[in-house]
């Protein structure tokens, strides 16, 4: 039976009757966000921080990122030995395809250092191109909602066919975490097993859901939450970009408010293997800048002795008042609107299809 039917048949059955190199800290980037009118908290801004790291252990860096904007140079401190210049894989070797103001993305490739790099690459260039087409001021959640599904699905769409396309790239795939700060809210959604998290008043939540079989296995009661970190199939993926499971897009797109002092936390698996939540917690409220905070969070991975690709990005929402160095983009505010935040899942729109032979990803 293919992965992906047992899966939801076992799920049902037990339910039935969710690089480029560091920034330097000194010109941590921000710009102006969208007014969260369902808070009434007035003007905010975003600043945010990235670093993408290659590990330990790995010769090449198979993630890849997408932030606002992305300088053609200035690399700045590795967090670890500053003399250690091949630390960070940096991603500028061309133009980064225009996406919308506030997107924010983390690609962790797969499927061979080769054919990872190229699929989180292409993730991180189609889907800000695609959003960007579909983007519009007058959307409302579940039309924004749907836009950022359609994108993700032209992007998986353009993956899978390449890897059909060249045998150098044959089961490809890579996971992607999704943040789109528009008109006021902020849009999370993820494919594969990086992650989102939330920070606000001292407590994290994890925003998305892994996609990993051990993870499936512990939704279904076949094994307890404790078990999943340790299980065989907890890097053994069945929905990813590249793969007919994310043919619709993101599976659940979460639509959240914005208020001064939350901090949006997008990383790969490099970070959540060996970072445990309260760890990532002391980072964020120990460190006021982005920048700062992404670098102190790879450090703690590696330290952690971290056998993968560590990528952090950190969006911190401030009041526009606040005092910072950088540039300030000018955004459009938002109209006004009383509707409340809502989530729009795949099963709304269609019912997911199985998957193919010889499709199941070991991460």
């Amino acid at each position: 039976m293919r992965w992906y039917a047992w899966i939801k048949n076992l799920w049902q059955t037990r339910t039935a009757p969710g690089s480029l190199a560091s920034f330097n800290p000194e010109s941590t980037l921000d710009f102006q966000a969208l007014p969260s009118v369902a808070t009434a908290s007035g003007p905010t801004r975003l600043r945010f921080g990235v670093i993408s790291d290659k590990g330990n252990v790995r010769e090449q860096n198979e993630d890849n990122f997408y932030v606002p904007v992305r300088p053609a140079s200035g690399v700045g401190p590795s967090p670890r030995d500053q003399n250690n210049s091949h630390g960070q894989h940096a991603h500028d070797d061309g133009p980064v395809s225009p996406g919308p103001d506030g997107l924010f993305l983390v690609a962790d490739g797969m499927g061979g250092q080769l054919a990872g790099e190229e699929a989180s690459r292409m993730a991180v260039e189609l889907v800000p191109k695609e959003l960007a087409r579909r983007l519009g001021p007058d959307l409302d959640d579940l039309a924004t909602q749907l836009a950022i599904r359609d994108a993700v699905a032209r992007a998986n769409e353009e993956i899978l066919a390449r890897s059909h396309l060249d045998s150098n790239f044959a089961n490809m795939g890579t996971t992607l975490a999704l943040a789109l700060f528009h008109l006021g809210r902020a849009y999370v959604a993820g494919i594969g097993d990086s992650r989102a998290y939330r920070l606000r008043n001292g407590r994290l939540e994890q925003l998305t859901e892994d996609h990993s079989m051990a993870k499936a296995l512990e939704k279904a009661g076949t094994i307890r939450p404790d078990e999943v970190s340790t299980h065989k199939y907890n890097h053994i993926l069945y929905n990813y970009l590249g793969s007919r499971e994310a043919r619709e897009g993101p599976e659940e797109i979460q639509v959240l408010d914005c208020r001064p002092g939350d901090q949006i936390l997008l990383c790969s698996d490099g970070l959540t293997g060996v970072v445990t939540d309260g760890m990532i917690v002391d980072v964020l409220q120990a460190c006021t800048d982005p920048q700062q905070a992404a670098q102190a969070l790879v450090r703690r991975a590696l330290e952690n002795r971290s056998k993968d690709n560590v990528t952090c990005v950190v969006i911190r929402v401030e009041a526009a008042g606040a005092s910072s160095s950088g540039p300030v983009l000018p955004v459009s505010p938002p109209p006004i609107r009383a509707a409340e935040p809502a989530r729009l899942k795949n099963s709304e729109r269609s019912e997911p299809g199985g998957r193919g032979e010889g499709d199941d990803t070991v991460r």
